[in-house]
């Protein structure tokens, strides 16, 4: 049992440290980025567009061929999609005020520990969750597509804002929760069951943070 708790306590320690690296350098990119004016090179370039297609597709490829692949490119799959993720969320700096992106990102960090807390903690296999997760995120997903690009409604956005950021609470509660199931999955490489995890608690994160942004942020003038 102790060897048990331990195994699981440093897949867990490794998980989150592989997670602070990715958000440690999608924020040095992220501010390089606006910082440097490179993001309105990007920008009038047309060259986002470009970087969200490439971002799809290197979560895709990590999804969809993560147990073929080796523990090396899986890791330099990790790091290109959180260095092509900083440089689109450089986009906040433009919107908000470092200020609140500061506070609110702290705010964030808090809530996703709470939050990891209760995961970690709860004993009862939250497996079921699962697909009722995936349909809501789609449907939230295409739900703001829609608003964005046909409804264009504020007052539809901040609910949807609100709903996702509610999703994004239990889909990080199952998702710290089921690493605890993965350590037994034989099918997937010990060495590398930590960079998945990553990804997993690093878009959990984002998500989270980018909502309370748009929920709460200060924006510039």
């Amino acid at each position: 049992m102790n060897e048990e708790i331990s195994v699981q306590n440093k897949l867990f320690g490794k998980t989150f440290f592989w997670m602070f690296l990715g958000l440690l350098g999608s924020g040095i990119i992220a501010w390089y980025t606006y910082a440097s004016g490179l993001f309105i090179d990007i920008l009038m370039g047309n060259y986002f567009n470009v970087l969200l297609i490439v971002e799809l597709l290197v979560v895709f490829v990590f999804s969809f061929l993560f147990k073929r692949l080796p523990p090396l490119v899986v890791g330099i799959l990790y790091f290109v999609y959180a260095m092509i993720n900083g440089a689109t969320l450089a986009v906040i700096f433009v919107v908000f005020d470092l200020s609140s992106i500061i506070y609110l990102f702290a705010i964030s960090a808090l809530l996703f520990a709470a939050l990891g807390l209760i995961g970690y903690k709860t004993n009862k296999d939250l497996t079921s969750w699962g697909p009722y997760l995936s349909v809501f995120l789609i449907a939230g997903i295409l739900l703001s597509i829609v608003n964005l690009f046909l409804l264009k409604n504020t007052t539809f956005e901040l609910i949807l804002d609100w709903l996702i950021l509610a999703l994004f609470f239990g889909i990080t509660i199952y998702d710290i929760n089921k690493m605890k199931l993965l350590q037994e999955d034989s099918s997937i490489d010990n060495d590398k069951i930590h960079i998945y995890c990553a990804m997993q608690l690093y878009l959990d994160f984002i998500n989270i943070f980018l909502r309370i942004l748009s929920i709460f942020g200060k924006r510039k003038n």
